[in-house]
């Protein structure tokens, strides 16, 4: 028994840091995930411009571009436990704010800080996985990262809906919030079991232009496509809610049930994706999961109905089939020793760029759904043909490490 337990613990990676690390990012996002996919509505309930709403979007996205870059050079230079230390203490912040003042300025204001843990945290989970388990082993650890996020990802937003079918949407958001701070203080409590890879050398200190210089070619294919296929999610995203609510007329309940279903079918995939994409070659994976980013929201348009919107968000889950292979094929291409700060410029400068779709969303959706959703399929169309024509996967395939 133990040693199918032994077996089984190293064919997922799981070791004691992997553990830890997985335990506080699943209760850091259930946080999150409790009020994230309802904002837009509960933005809307305030009386917010639909532009507003948009900027949301922006504001969103740009965030992300914003906390991965600082999130990256503070993983590398002061490892990652401290770098966790920190990012709880700001998102406990942010959602104080967010309670106290209640108003949408404060929701902007409040995202500056809690909005940016999933973004801040990821460069050094990412680096904390390449630097425990090794390359052969990249793919299923970050695949195990991936999975267990979508616990939260299902349950948050059911739970999030629970609470506003019963207390009303802004006392309901309010008390989200709440839980979100106390699993924020549960979560330094795991931080402080991590311990620190140990290093044979000091981080170098490398300005970011330098590291932008130092990017591999291919990473920088990569980089183009995927921005291109991000603003196909990022112009509809934050009006999905209000499209499955305002024009389809399903309830908070419902809505957090799709995307429960959305985030189950991304778990049955992502183990045996990962099993295959550690030993062979990246570049079918990543253009198969952007044809489902592709597919997406030209099928939503369709989507007249409770059932029609279960296939849906079933495609919407499918389109994590290559997310952690992209997530790997970063790190792989990335310069030794700046791993977290190569993945945190990475995404720096695409959701910088992104974070403009939540604008432009916002413009497309006023002139109508259909050329909001459109949009954003042809954007899917022309990054998945450019990573087709021009991305490319590692050198040569990997073994897995038994």
């Amino acid at each position: 028994m133990n040693t199918a337990l032994s077996k089984a613990k190293n064919y997922l990676g799981l070791k004691r840091n992997i553990v830890m690390m997985l335990a506080l990012t699943v209760i850091m996002y259930t946080g999150e995930k409790l009020w994230e996919r309802f904002i837009p509505k509960y933005l809307d309930e305030l009386g917010t411009s639909i532009l507003l709403i948009g900027a949301f979007g922006f504001l969103q996205n740009f965030l992300g571009a914003v906390w991965a870059l600082p999130g990256g050079y503070l993983a590398d230079m002061l490892g990652s436990r401290k770098a966790f230390f920190i990012f709880n203490i700001l998102a406990i912040f942010g959602y104080t704010i967010a309670i106290v003042f209640q108003n949408w300025i404060a929701v902007f204001v409040g995202m500056l800080f809690f909005f940016g843990w999933s973004n801040v945290a990821l460069p050094g989970s990412m680096s904390l996985i390449t630097k425990t388990l090794g390359k052969g082993k990249t793919v299923m650890g970050i695949s195990m990262h991936s999975l267990l996020r979508r616990g939260p990802m299902m349950l948050g937003p059911v739970i999030g809906g629970f609470l506003i079918m019963n207390y009303g949407l802004l006392p309901g958001i309010r008390i989200s919030f709440g839980i979100s701070i106390i699993l924020s203080v549960v979560g330094i409590l795991f931080i402080n079991k991590l311990t620190q890879p140990a290093e044979t050398n000091r981080p170098e200190k490398i300005h970011p232009i330098a590291l932008w210089k130092g990017f591999d070619g291919k990473l920088k294919n990569l980089l183009v496509s995927d921005i291109l296929v991000r603003f196909c999610e990022q112009i509809p995203y934050v009006f999905v809610v209000i499209w499955c609510m305002n024009v389809v007329k399903v309830s908070a309940s419902e809505f957090g049930y799709l995307t429960a279903i959305e985030m189950v079918t991304s778990a049955l995939i992502f183990i045996p994706v990962a099993n295959y994409s550690d030993r062979l070659e990246k570049k079918p994976f990543v253009v198969i999961t952007f044809v489902f980013f592709t597919i997406f929201p030209f099928i939503l348009y369709f989507s007249n109905s409770f059932g029609l919107l279960i296939i849906a968000f079933f495609i919407r889950g499918l389109k994590e089939f290559g997310e952690p292979t992209r997530k790997a094929l970063i790190l792989e291409l990335s310069a030794k020793g700046v791993e977290a700060r190569s993945f945190g410029m990475y995404y720096f400068i695409r959701d910088g760029i992104v974070a403009f779709a939540g604008f432009l969303g916002g413009a497309l959706w006023q002139i109508s759904p259909e050329v909001n959703l459109f949009t954003a399929t042809a954007m899917g169309i022309l990054g998945t043909l450019y990573f087709w024509t021009f991305g490319k996967g590692t050198e040569k395939q990997l073994t897995s490490e038994n």
